[in-house]
C-alpha cells in the first residue's frame, strides 16, 4: 500500500536549515519538550548505554545524555542542524542509516509531526532499538495553534486552503505505537500557552523554529487583503493586556521494544497507566 505524500521532505530540510541561523531566539517549544523528556527519563530505574537523539537543533539533549555517561549519536532532518551536532542528516521517508539493535534509548524530539509514514518510521525506530530498549517521542500535536488556524480561515474566506499541518491527537499516538509493535505504549500531553502581540510574531517564531508549513501540495499565498483579514481576526482573540495566548499541545509518547523479561499485557481496559508510571520500571512494570 502506498503512503500518501502529505509533506515535502526536501522542503522540510530547507526550512530547518533556514531556521538553523537563529534557532535559539525561537526554540522555546523544543526546549520545553526536551526538558520534559529529560524529566521523564529521570523516572526510569534502569541504566542505558547507547542513545540516539533525532531532532537536535541545539546540544541540549546530547549534552544531558553524555553527562549521564551515555554514548550519543545525533540525527536531524536538517543537514545544517545535523552537521552542527556532528550527526547525520536523515529523511524519515528513507531507511535510517543505523544497524538493527544499535541503541537501547532513542529520543525523538520535534520531528514526528511532519513524517509521511508515521507507522513505518516508528517500526524503523523499533528495529534499531535493542530488546527492552526505550523510545521517547515528543511532537506538536492536535489542538495546537487554534488562534492561527481560525485567523487563516477568516483570511481565506469562501475558499479555505490547508495552511496548517494535519495534527496527530494523543489517542492516535498510543495506537500508532501499538501498531508499530512497541510494548507498554503510553501517550499524554504537555500544554503550553504563549502570548503574542500580533500574528506576525507567531509566524516569525514558527519559521524561526523550522515549523513553517512543508506540505507537498503548497497552498496559494495569501493576498494582501486576505492577510489583513487574518491579522485582524487573530488580534480579536487578545486578552485584556493586548496579547493573544496561542496554544501548543506537545504530545509525549513512550514505548519499549518487546523483550521476554517484560510483564505480559493486562486485559484491555483493566487498568490505566500514566506515562511517568510506565517509565519507572525501566521496562519492568507490575501486572495490573
Amino acid at each position: 500500500m502506498s503512503v500518501p505524500r502529505i509533506f515535502d521532505m526536501a522542503l522540510r530540510a530547507r526550512r530547518r536549515d533556514r531556521a538553523a541561523r537563529n534557532f535559539d531566539a525561537h526554540g522555546f517549544l523544543y526546549e520545553a519538550a526536551a526538558e520534559e523528556m529529560l524529566d521523564r527519563l529521570m523516572d526510569v530505574s534502569r541504566t542505558f548505554r547507547d542513545a540516539l537523539v533525532i531532532g537536535a537543533p541545539t546540544d541540549m539533549l546530547p549534552i544531558a545524555l553524555r553527562a549521564r555517561g551515555l554514548t550519543v549519536q545525533v540525527a536531524d532532518p536538517g543537514p545544517a542542524f545535523a552537521a552542527a551536532r556532528g550527526g547525520v542528516a536523515i529523511s524519515e521517508d528513507e531507511p535510517l542509516p543505523f544497524a538493527p539493535g544499535s541503541f537501547d534509548l532513542i529520543l525523538c524530539c520535534g520531528t514526528l509531526e511532519s513524517v509521511n509514514d508515521v507507522p513505518g518510521f516508528l517500526v524503523q525506530l523499533r528495529e534499531i532499538l535493542r530488546p527492552d530498549g526505550l523510545l521517547l517521542v515528543a511532537f506538536v500535536g492536535a489542538g495546537s495553534l487554534p488562534g492561527l488556524r481560525a485567523a487563516l480561515l477568516e483570511g481565506d474566506g469562501d475558499r479555505p486552503a490547508q495552511r496548517i499541518h494535519p495534527q496527530i491527537d494523543v489517542r492516535s499516538a498510543g495506537d500508532l505505537l501499538s501498531r508499530a509493535g512497541f510494548a507498554m505504549p503510553v501517550a499524554d500531553v504537555q500544554s503550553l500557552r504563549v502570548g503574542y502581540e500580533n500574528m506576525t510574531g507567531l509566524t516569525t517564531d514558527l519559521r524561526g523554529m523550522g515549523g513553517a508549513q512543508c506540505l507537498a501540495s503548497a497552498p496559494p499565498p495569501l493576498t494582501r487583503s486576505a492577510l489583513l483579514r487574518a491579522m485582524i481576526r487573530f488580534a480579536e482573540g487578545a486578552d485584556p493586556d493586548g496579547r493573544v495566548r496561542e496554544r501548543f499541545e506537545i504530545v509525549h509518547m513512550s514505548g519499549w521494544r518487546p523483550d521476554p523479561s517484560q510483564p505480559k499485557a493486562a486485559r484491555r481496559g483493566s487498568a490505566t497507566v500514566s506515562l511517568a508510571d510506565a517509565l519507572k520500571g525501566g521496562g519492568k512494570t507490575p501486572d495490573a
